[in-house]
């Protein structure tokens, strides 16, 4: 249990499972958090020695890419954007045979374009809009992803495979009120303040500009409130922006957390502000295991989020509504505490329904079982 293979993590033998390849255990990555509580959840099921591949869109999955490319099996695509992970693994010429690859050779041109252009990928749509997935998904015995936009995407590169599974949710171990209580007061924070929360590594993807806007405007009219921002830049530019931006009163800035302070750090915010354009077909652990606890949530409004129903969480618009949005979804929030405890309550029995860790432990057993025929 645990030792790795070629960088991945090997969580079941081979002989009787097959070999279940993630960041080990311990990286700071929620793949890496997803693929050992999914190992543990297989341990006791049925299912043949097919290889899975967990595959994100950074560095750490360099190698479980090549292997799944060397040695096929499933392939769960935690991101369906893999543009950014080929832009850092791959030199100029690798990259625009790749480009080429997923999209033709009248494209050539425009794929040396965009490594030329690579320093602004992180808010460039263009790169999110070429997920260049054909050479993994092609190659897999099937796909794995974990919402309708996702598998429009991969089909859409050659899949002919897809299955969605939804991202799978455990109520364990989560910590009480009273421990919520001790964060705030740890952070100065009353029992009584409206607290927003944003978590996880923070990218520009993450809308944290048009976020901070909103809260801005909000606490100048509800001054009992707060917003709660934890996690480590992935940028210098953001870093700094942060470091300017967020120099206000009630907004509160943590590095990142370790997995029981981030539990504790849930528990204690009223809100999470979980937004993300462009998009690249990821669905959010963090935002399910918010409303998993009964947590409103704040999400864009997209294809990775439109099986989620409106009754059990907020949305609003990418583009040039998306902070006056935010704003009225906050104040309403702030207005009407009981509209966000029916939301936290609604987005509780959805998670329950739909991503119980057992149902979907049973649901990838098929999927191998089926792939194995």
């Amino acid at each position: 249990m645990g030792a790795r293979r070629h960088g991945a993590v090997r969580t079941q033998e081979k002989s009787v499972r097959g070999w279940h390849h993630a960041p080990p255990p311990g990286s700071r990555s929620g793949v890496a958090d997803y693929a050992e509580r999914l190992g543990h959840a297989w341990s006791g099921l049925d299912h043949p020695g097919v290889d899975v591949y967990h595959i994100g869109n950074n560095g750490l999955h360099r190698e479980i890419y090549h292997r799944a490319i060397e040695n096929p099996g499933v392939v769960i695509l935690h991101d369906a954007v893999l543009h950014h992970f080929l832009l850092g693994t791959l030199d100029r010429a690798a990259y625009v045979e790749e480009f080429v690859h997923n999209y033709g050779e009248w494209r050539r041109d425009l794929a040396g374009e965009l490594w030329d252009a690579r320093a602004s990928s992180g808010v460039d749509p263009r790169y999110f809009e070429f997920a260049m997935l054909r050479r993994l998904v092609e190659r897999a015995r099937g796909v794995v992803v974990h919402n309708p936009g996702a598998a429009r995407i991969a089909a859409a590169h050659g899949a002919t495979n897809v299955a969605v599974v939804p991202h799978f949710f455990e109520a364990q171990g989560l910590p009480d009120a009273c421990d919520a209580a001790r964060f705030r007061q740890r952070l100065n924070i009353e029992q009584s303040t409206l607290l927003f929360g944003c978590f996880g590594y923070l990218r520009e993807t993450k809308r944290l500009g048009p976020t901070i806007t909103a809260f801005r405007r909000l606490h100048a009219i509800y001054p009992d409130s707060a917003l709660l921002i934890a996690g480590e830049p992935v940028s210098p530019i953001l870093e700094r922006y942060l470091a300017s931006e967020a120099r206000h009163p009630a907004i509160l800035r943590l590095g990142h957390l370790a997995e029981r302070d981030l539990l504790t750090a849930f528990e204690a915010v009223d809100c999470c502000v979980n937004l993300r354009y462009p998009a690249a077909g990821e669905t959010s652990g963090i935002a399910i295991r918010l409303m998993g606890i009964g947590k409103p949530v704040i999400l864009t409004e997209g294809a990775e989020t439109e099986d989620v129903p409106l009754g059990a969480c907020l949305k609003v618009r990418a583009g040039v509504s998306e902070s006056a949005e935010l704003f009225e979804h906050m104040a309403m929030l702030a207005a009407c505490p009981m509209l966000g405890r029916a939301i936290g309550a609604e987005a509780r029995r959805h998670i329950a329904t739909r991503h119980s860790m057992d149902a979907v432990a049973r649901t990838y057993a098929q999927i191998l079982r089926s792939v194995s025929r």
